[in-house]
């Protein structure tokens, strides 16, 4: 079984740590309670993508199904709707809604069993297809926690413009502009400029420097 692989990225990522109660769970019933490890296996990627989904301050609410909450915790950490890994990952949520379905079929506690299916639930799933459900947590877990801490982001940072950095197009912006004026304070123009209007400062920043390049 691969759960130690997630539990090593567990490690590195002290933030969730607390992840540890669902993979023990998971690797304590692998064996003797599947319909356990599966229950922990969903709960387990629902986590992950609440957790991801609030840090970037949306609410999923209580009810979001498990599709739901990853396609949106993918688009959360860089993946537009339209990549590959998105559409991947809606799909694997669909495997992940069937866990619970099957949780239910395998649990001993779902509807109550005679002795002899209690006797048999674990062996309606073989060992390559829990092994199959238990890769694919592992994998899709994995890929999440790392591209959120950012081992490997999907979108580079831009680079920022800082306001120090471009000193003689500050001089032009003053000495051909009036200070502004919020009540008794007075703002050199390149400053009010830059903090009122970032992304049209930058752009005629660029057009100063392709000036002074011609």
């Amino acid at each position: 079984m691969s759960i130690e692989r997630l539990e090593a990225i567990i490690d590195q990522h002290g933030r969730w740590s607390d992840l540890k109660v669902y993979t023990d769970r998971i690797e304590a019933h692998a064996e003797s309670d599947f319909s356990h490890a599966l229950e922990n296996a969903k709960a387990l990627l629902e986590t992950i993508c609440k957790e991801i989904c609030a840090s970037k301050g949306v609410d999923m609410g209580a009810a979001a199904s498990i599709q739901a909450l990853m396609k949106r915790a993918f688009k959360e950490i860089g993946y537009p709707p339209s990549d590959l890994v998105t559409q991947v990952s809606t799909s694997l949520g669909t495997i992940g809604q069937k866990m619970g379905e099957l949780r239910n079929q395998i649990s001993p506690t779902s509807h109550g069993k005679t002795l002899d299916d209690l006797k048999k639930r674990n062996d309606l799933i073989d060992d390559l297809t829990r092994e199959f459900l238990i890769d694919t947590t592992v994998s899709v877990a994995s890929l999440m926690i790392r591209t959120f801490e950012g081992a490997s982001p999907r979108t580079k940072p831009k680079d920022v413009l800082l306001y120090t950095d471009c000193e003689d197009f500050n001089e032009l912006l003053d000495e051909t502009n009036e200070p502004f004026q919020i009540g008794i304070n007075s703002y050199p123009a390149s400053e009010a400029f830059y903090g009122v209007d970032r992304t049209s400062y930058e752009s005629e920043y660029r057009k100063f420097l392709e000036g002074d390049d011609e």
